[in-house]
């Protein structure tokens, strides 16, 4: 295992981290689940990464349990704040209330007394960001979160809120976005300014939900167990990149990955980890196999001329605009 900075804090992570949406608590059983975190630690994962909202609060409890008995300071665990996590119109955004009671119930679930990054899962257009900035800094001042984070805030978001957690003292660390070979909005705009303001990006999705693993053929039904034919797996969220001409284009990188001795999952990884401000790529896994074979891409160098040759492949299929940002619905 490789390790980064995130961002430029002090806080040295695994270059790739295991994150459990859409398996702990739902996709996959326990056992298996417990299975792929002792993968992940054998294979010299240190960062875990979560949120309250996975599996309606489960993920969380499911990680706890798995984490438990590891010694706590050789961990960095994340979670996160913002989607409903129970039926009360104050039981989800990113006020006060809200950040002040999930704190609490996610250390209670994960089974300890502080996390080492709590993040903004959206940005929250109904509460007012000095609200939501001093509720976190006022998280990490008690001891309950030591760095705080976003997720999916777009470049003028990131930038507010940094002014402010510059005010506040607060340490204002990281992003985490989509991206992918196929996914790449973040380079335009939010990569720019995080250089400039020192996050750094933990990446979800860098295989595309298992898009540029290769097993989703042109002209095939998707394999029977994938996440492309089960709701819980994300079949709804991987349905757009089923086209055929999509599927053909992946399977034009099989060739380039054998040559660089990879499988074309660990290409997928290895190619977010070249972006300098990346600081680690999350994977996840149903089986710990999936395990053993992603971490495999940490350290791995691509030379030039194999990047250019994937940008001529998917050049037709390449998200970029930063208007398709994640963003939530005002709350009602």
């Amino acid at each position: 295992m490789e390790f980064r900075h995130l961002g430029r804090s002090g806080l040295v992570i695994s270059e790739i981290a295991y994150g459990n949406w859409l398996t702990h608590g739902s996709q996959v059983e326990e056992d298996a689940a417990l299975a792929c975190v002792r993968a992940a630690l054998d294979a010299g994962i240190t960062t875990f990464d979560t949120a309250d909202v996975y599996a309606e609060t489960r993920a969380e409890s499911v990680l706890g349990r798995a984490l438990k008995g590891e010694r706590r300071a050789g961990l960095e665990i994340f979670t996160k704040v913002f989607w409903p996590t129970g039926p009360g119109r104050n039981d989800r955004g990113l006020s006060r209330k809200h950040i002040m009671e999930s704190i609490d119930a996610s250390l209670t679930r994960l089974g300890t007394d502080y996390v080492d990054l709590y993040q903004a899962h959206r940005y929250d257009t109904a509460t007012p960001l000095e609200e939501t900035m001093l509720a976190f800094a006022d998280v990490v001042r008690s001891g309950k979160a030591l760095y705080i984070g976003v997720s999916e805030w777009n470049a003028a978001q990131i930038r507010a809120a940094a002014d402010l957690a510059r005010e506040l003292r607060v340490p204002l660390v990281s992003n985490q976005p989509q991206y992918s070979m196929l996914w790449r909005v973040i380079e335009t705009e939010v990569v720019p300014a995080s250089e400039e303001l020192g996050l750094g990006q933990i990446v979800w999705s860098p295989i595309a939900q298992g898009v540029l693993s290769g097993k989703y053929r042109p002209g095939h039904p998707p394999p029977a167990g994938s996440r492309a034919t089960d709701e819980k797996g994300g079949q709804n969220f991987i349905s757009r990149m089923m086209g055929d001409d999509l599927l053909t284009a992946v399977q034009s990188l099989r060739p380039l990955a054998d040559d660089a001795g990879l499988t074309m999952a660990q290409l997928a990884v290895a190619w977010v980890l070249q972006n300098p401000n990346v600081s680690a790529a999350i994977i996840g896994a149903s089986r710990p196999e999936q395990v053993a074979e992603n971490v495999k891409a940490a350290g791995v160098k691509l030379e030039e001329e194999l990047l250019s040759k994937i940008d001529v492949i998917l050049e037709p299929f390449v998200q970029l605009d930063p208007a398709l940002t994640v963003s939530p619905p005002a709350r009602p």
